[in-house]
């Protein structure tokens, strides 16, 4: 297999171990997302303290990278537990989706707070996309539209997370980058749990540990593929957690989107298939 066929590998393995961690997320049921939170981040904090001790690095990185490194901390954190109520309100599938469009997100904020250019084929990518999140989301513009409307924003939270991480490019290793969002969303669970904790059973416990060793798995598993390819070839494979996402969710609970999402899907989808298509011609 050549590193382009290693690199698609690993994509669809972060893709399917994401939504098997989504699924444990939502099967642990009605336990506060800040519980879910933490054992969602500990078990890669764990994961990224022993590689940096055994590679006898300084855990808090370079000083003059700090504040960005605590700024991508913060904003995925966020943007994590805005995912996991997401999660626990809509069909797994819609939810999944919501948060894959915050490559949208990393490209206006690259625009907007790192001067990149924007290619004149983002723009009718980004209105394509604009569509297809109004046929998921299916504004009525009242209570019911919550769900969704925190779904977006776990997606712009995680859209600027990853324009921080696209700043520190080769300023920083990202076992070190990984290190502070796990450390600092694990920090924030800690604080916020004693306020709203509720003792979890042992299936409970089971999943949410099963949900950060695949969570790690996942994370892991996409930095390698960035490694072996450019993230403008092997992106569009990260779509392959939506159909996985349904698989699981079909059999687990028998969810079905309707229509309207299946139409949503598509108009993402395709947006981003017709970037990926036009940068491979370049």
């Amino acid at each position: 297999m050549n590193n382009r066929g290693k690199a698609i590998a690993y994509m669809i393995l972060s893709s399917l171990c994401f939504a098997i961690m989504a699924a444990l997320v939502k099967m642990s049921g009605d336990i506060p997302t800040v519980e879910k939170t933490f054992f969602r981040n500990f078990v890669s904090l764990i994961v990224s303290v022993s590689i940096i001790f055994r590679k006898k690095q300084k855990p808090w990185g370079k000083r003059e990278n700090r504040k960005h490194l605590i700024l991508r901390g913060v904003l995925g954190t966020i943007g994590m537990i805005t995912y996991f109520y997401c999660i626990d309100n809509m069909l797994l599938a819609d939810s999944s989706m919501l948060n894959k469009v915050h490559p949208f997100f990393t490209i206006i904020f690259a625009v907007w707070f790192l001067k990149e250019k924007l290619p004149k084929i983002q723009i009718p990518a980004l209105i394509l996309a604009f569509i297809g999140i109004l046929f998921v989301m299916k504004p009525k513009f009242d209570m019911t539209i919550i769900p969704a409307i925190i779904g977006i924003s776990s997606a712009a939270f995680a859209g600027g997370a990853y324009t921080v991480v696209r700043y520190l490019g080769d300023k920083e290793n990202s076992e070190i980058i990984v290190f502070y969002f796990s450390f600092i969303s694990t920090l924030t669970a800690i604080m916020i749990i004693p306020f709203n904790y509720l003792p979890l059973t042992l299936s409970q416990f089971t999943m949410l540990i099963g949900a950060g060793v695949f969570a790690a798995i996942a994370q892991f598993s996409l930095t390698i593929s960035y490694k072996y390819a450019p993230a403008s070839e092997v992106s569009i494979y990260n779509y392959t957690n939506i159909i996985f996402a349904q698989i699981i969710a079909f059999f687990l609970w028998a969810e079905v989107p309707d229509i309207y999402s299946i139409i949503g899907y598509f108009l993402i989808i395709g947006s981003s298939l017709m970037v990926f298509l036009y940068k491979g011609k370049g």
